[in-house]
């Protein structure tokens, strides 16, 4: 054990204190720091398409001349909630008296609205009148678009996080075995400690750079005051999106540095981790799809099926609600599949990393002898 943490310590230390890291991290975070301001910085006059069900068009263009206006007349409040729901119209106006939404009706147009609707009902009545009563035409749709939102940066999030991790991990594995370092470092230590303390001390790099942006990104939203639109349980979902990077992170690593020690030449690299990209090209499109259907049926059963539930499942579980036994069960499967990698990657790595020369072939080194 004490061997592993050696070997992780050097790769944290040696990775840590090159400026690729650091540029990178800080790049990293201005990035994200942009990305939550850009919704206030790059505030532009607003466009809407309202709806009128029996009710008079509001004067809104003289409250607010820097944003435009589209009125539309309906029938009944049944064509307007289907057109709401279609997205044709961000709210309806209905009997003079109540606005339906999709649930995330624009904070600046519900003011707008009220108010605007209070001056003109003042005057033409001379009493005092109740504000406007907002109905969501859907149930539970208050945080749509903010889980939606949320889901889409995450996905991007662990599949470039992935990618690069695994990547290191691999490229790491191929210049020792080129240099013949691999042979100096196995003279003194198991090769179960080299190939764990490399994706140990790894995974530690991939872990800062995602409670860094998570950091980076939370609190800018704060400042930004974007946060009030988060949808309750942000402290658990951040805790899960944690947890299952560790697990696709490990479950990625191990075979691609098990890959890996088959070739002895760095441009060999892209060859032997072909199937493994696919791989994690094929989770990533799965979890975008669930970023729009996280409830279909596609969706749900791949966040079963590991390693694709690594990326589908916190997905998922931001874009909706997601009952604990599931994510347990998912979760339980994906542990089940990181031990038989780790089992499988070992063993392949322990045959093939001290082989040097031409490409090793995965039937050679897995056939049992």
């Amino acid at each position: 054990m004490n061997g592993l943490m050696l070997v992780a310590r050097r790769e944290i230390v040696t990775q840590i204190r090159t400026k690729a890291f650091v540029i990178g991290l800080i790049i990293t975070a201005v990035l994200v720091a942009a990305v939550s301001f850009a919704p206030k910085v790059l505030d532009s006059p607003d466009s809407y398409t309202l709806g009128t069900v029996n009710s008079q068009q509001l004067p809104l263009q003289a409250a607010a001349p820097e944003a435009t206006f589209e009125w539309r007349s309906f029938p009944d409040e049944t064509a307007a909630t289907q057109a709401v729901l279609d997205g044709d119209v961000d709210a309806v106006l209905v009997n003079g008296t109540k606005v339906l939404t999709d649930g995330d009706i624009n904070d600046e147009l519900g003011v707008l609205l009220q108010s605007v609707n209070r001056e003109v009902r003042l005057g033409a009545v001379g009493v005092s009148i109740p504000p406007l009563q907002t109905e969501s035409v859907r149930a539970d749709a208050r945080y749509d678009s903010a889980r939606t939102g949320i889901a889409v940066v995450l996905v991007v999030v662990l599949f470039m996080l992935v990618i690069s991790q695994i990547s290191m991990v691999a490229m790491g594995v191929v210049e020792e075995k080129g240099s013949r370092i691999v042979e100096i470092l196995l003279s003194t230590l198991r090769p179960w400690q080299l190939l764990g303390g490399k994706i140990l001390g790894l995974g530690v790099l991939g872990l800062i750079n995602l409670v860094t942006i998570l950091a980076v990104g939370l609190g800018a939203a704060v400042a930004s005051g974007t946060a009030s639109e988060f949808p309750p349980g942000m402290p658990g979902l951040v805790a899960g999106v944690l947890v299952w990077f560790v697990l696709g992170y490990a479950f990625f690593a191990t075979l691609s540095a098990a890959f890996a020690s088959l070739v002895s030449r760095q441009e060999e690299v892209n060859t032997v981790l072909t199937p493994l990209i696919m791989t994690v090209m094929v989770t990533y499109f799965v979890a975008f799809y669930a970023t729009n259907e996280p409830t279909g049926t596609l969706a749900t059963v791949v966040s079963y099926v590991p390693p694709f539930s690594a990326m589908v499942m916190p997905v998922r579980m931001a874009a909706t609600e997601v009952p604990l036994w599931q994510v347990g069960a998912s979760m339980a499967g994906m542990i089940v599949a990181v031990l038989a990698a780790l089992a499988f990657g070992a063993k392949v790595y322990q045959r093939a990393v001290l082989r040097t020369g031409a490409r090793v072939k995965l039937g050679d080194v897995v056939r049992v002898r």
